[in-house]
């Protein structure tokens, strides 16, 4: 279960090309201007390797990307590689595997791996919301105005089992819809083309997705990235992206794993405030679709206050909203005790 719907273990980016972050501009600085004109404040500290794996969606890298961009993480000494996977679940399969020190996925892809078994633990967020939102095709949206207009309609969801397939069945619940009578395409993580056309009648999406069916006609039923459409349909925020560690190693981690959160800390409040392009240059340009900067632009301006938060300690009642959307769907069918999965002592809320 993951917003991507791949779950082989396949990297794309081992690590992505190195760019120009705020200390190699200051040691390129120091080295025509001399050092002591751009020495920094504190004593550098040694750094330690650390890999890092995620899916490959925008909206959930951008925390990452500009942590470690703008030298959050070498100022608490981490040199961090970013791992490109296909998918949560992949990301997941590299750190259960012991391929990577840390994975950051989904909420309901930790929850998933510990209920079959993984010993793996979280300790800190990065995302507040699912990147999806429920939209109507361009041609229905005169007859599916509500979320029980979708009874009898077709839906399109990557597959059966993931988040959004979950989400959607918790929605329907919730608003008093039988989801039997609702027909579910599967479609993998594209939807666009099939929603644009018409060949299902509502669908999940993601950003860039969904701001391209708006322009073309097409109707929000439920925006999940908007912290106001989830507190009126989830109940508040619902616990999305945030790492996770192999539970072995916590005493031998401990102090790096603090490390990994205020830099990732950091780098939210940045990201918060920083000017928009400052963000966008934070970015692999493959991330960008068709190179659309400004497109992006809109989109992180749009949802940043929503999506993520300021701080990376854990809120529990985000983490049970999840638990009873799972089991709402059918896609948990075993307990999962969230004491046992939450390490909420590594950043104490």
């Amino acid at each position: 279960m993951t917003c991507c719907n791949e779950t082989r273990l396949d990297v794309i980016w081992p690590k992505p090309d190195p760019k120009p972050n705020r200390r190699t501009l200051l040691k390129a600085a120091g080295s025509l201007a001399g050092a002591a004109a751009v020495a920094r404040p504190h004593i550098a500290k040694a750094q330690q390797q650390v890999t890092l794996a995620f899916c490959s969606q925008l909206l959930c890298v951008t925390p990452y990307e500009v942590t470690r961009f703008h030298g959050f993480f070498e100022d608490e000494g981490l040199e961090v590689e970013l791992v490109y996977t296909r998918g949560g679940n992949a990301a997941m399969q590299a750190l259960v595997g012991g391929a990577v020190d840390y994975a950051a996925t989904s909420f309901d892809v930790a929850v998933q791996a510990f209920a079959n078994g993984g010993d793996i633990r979280r300790f800190a967020t990065t995302g507040r919301l699912p990147l999806f939102a429920l939209a109507v095709a361009p041609g229905q949206v005169d007859a599916i105005t509500s979320l029980t207009g979708l009874e009898g309609r077709t839906v399109g969801v990557s597959a059966l089992g993931n988040a959004d397939h979950t989400l959607t069945l918790f929605l329907l619940a919730q608003a008093g819809v039988d989801s039997s009578a609702v027909s579910f395409a599967v479609l993998g993580p594209n939807l666009y083309e099939a929603l644009r056309r018409g060949q299902v009648d509502a669908g999940m999406v993601q950003e860039p997705a969904l701001s391209l069916l708006v322009e073309e006609g097409g109707r929000v039923l439920f925006n999940a990235m908007d912290l106001d459409d989830a507190e009126a349909h989830l109940g508040g925020p619902y616990e999305f992206m945030g790492v996770a560690y192999r539970a072995g190693e916590r005493e031998e981690r401990l102090e790096q794993m603090q490390a990994v959160a205020r830099a990732l800390e950091a780098g939210l409040r940045y990201q918060r405030e920083a000017p928009i392009e400052r963000l966008r240059e934070s970015l692999p340009s493959e991330l960008l679709v068709g190179g659309d900067g400004e497109r992006f632009d809109e989109i992180i301006a749009r949802y940043r206050g929503s999506l993520y938060p300021t701080d990376v300690s854990i809120d529990r009642a985000s983490c049970e909203r999840v638990i009873n959307a799972l089991r709402s769907g059918g896609s948990l069918k075993t307990d999962v005790d969230l004491d046992q999965l939450l390490d909420q002592e590594v950043v104490p809320a």
